[in-house]
């Protein structure tokens, strides 16, 4: 087997190679003498040979659990470790701003279920009540497999609390689920930002009104802006605002790495576009229909209130089987 030494140089310098690329290195200088000794005394030369045998195959083992570990560490840094949960209000008005909050609440009382940390990283709130947009930092184990199929358009169905004549109206909401990553696919040059401060508004601690620690990101290239102002320090909504516009810019990425292959692609459970009309929740009728997979649930009260299990779970096997069937 061939031992490269660019990539014995990577599992040197790599955390979790580099006991095993140390003792690749003990036998590599056992190999080394053992050759030496085979033809510098005839009369050792099959032990030698022995020798030989023994440790290349000791070498070989672990060179290529070493490969194993790599490949395991990119897998593992490629896997996002949460998500950026965006709600933002649609058609509608005062009850698209109302209904983008019940949304935002329903995934954060999801999480609070499965065990997931939440953070929020902006809220901006419509005159009436309601988020006229909001983002937010969720943390956990598969968290972006979980909600990933919940990008799109929601439309709610229902008579608003300020309708006299009893009519059923309709309002949108839109959401987006962002993945982040420990290792980005995408790079961005610090070059590409112009950054903003102002004051926040709201809870937040001593700081907030008083210091600007409110973070504005502007991505010239791209016209992408992000914002963050629920930290209590400029430093944490700067690190929560990068990561929000790295999620976008990898969603980006994705999107037009996507169309590129759009022709050979087969079916799948709905686009990932955020504009994608993709649930309708009747609620004279009690009942949530996924127009995607073609399937209704009758308990709006609950689902709202945080019980997705059963939803999540329907697109995840209808994704499977599509995935499948490829």
């Amino acid at each position: 087997m061939e031992f490269k030494d660019t990539q014995l140089t990577l599992f040197r310098e790599h955390h979790k190679t580099q006991f095993l690329a140390g003792q690749f290195d003990v036998y590599r200088r056992k190999l080394e003498e053992a050759r030496s000794l085979a033809v510098s005394d005839p009369e050792m030369a099959e032990l030698a040979q022995e020798e030989i045998d023994s440790v290349s195959e000791q070498m070989t083992g672990l060179y290529k659990e070493m490969e194993r570990i790599v490949e395991a560490s990119k897998v593992e840094e490629a896997k996002p470790y949460g998500v950026i949960l965006e709600v933002r209000a649609g058609v509608g008005g005062e009850e698209a701003a109302l209904f983008a909050e019940e949304l935002a609440h329903m995934y954060l009382k999801y999480a609070e279920r499965k065990g997931w940390k939440t953070a929020t990283a902006s809220e901006y709130r419509a005159a009436q009540g309601g988020y006229k947009e909001a983002s937010f930092e969720i943390l956990g184990n598969d968290v972006y497999d979980e909600l990933k199929l919940e990008t799109g358009v929601h439309r709610v169905q229902r008579i608003p609390v300020t309708e006299k004549a009893g009519r059923i109206h309709t309002s949108t909401a839109s959401v987006a689920i962002l993945p982040m990553r420990k290792t980005p696919s995408v790079q961005i040059n610090a070059s590409d930002i112009d950054m903003e401060f102002s004051r926040s508004g709201g809870a937040g601690g001593q700081n907030v009104n008083k210091v600007e620690t409110a973070v504005r990101l502007i991505h010239k290239p791209t016209g992408i802006d992000v914002r963050c102002q629920s930290g209590r320090s400029q430093l944490k909504n700067r690190e929560m605002a990068m990561a929000m516009l790295t999620a976008k810019l990898e969603v980006l990425h994705e999107e037009e790495e996507a169309r590129k292959h759009a022709a050979v692609r087969k079916a799948q459970i709905g686009t990932g576009d955020r504009s994608e009309k993709i649930r309708t929740y009747n609620v004279p009728q009690n009942r949530i229909t996924d127009h995607r997979i073609k399937e209704s649930w009758h308990a709006i009260e609950a689902i709202l209130g945080g019980d997705l299990s059963d939803v999540v779970a329907a697109l995840r096997a209808a994704a499977n089987n599509l995935a499948i069937a490829e």
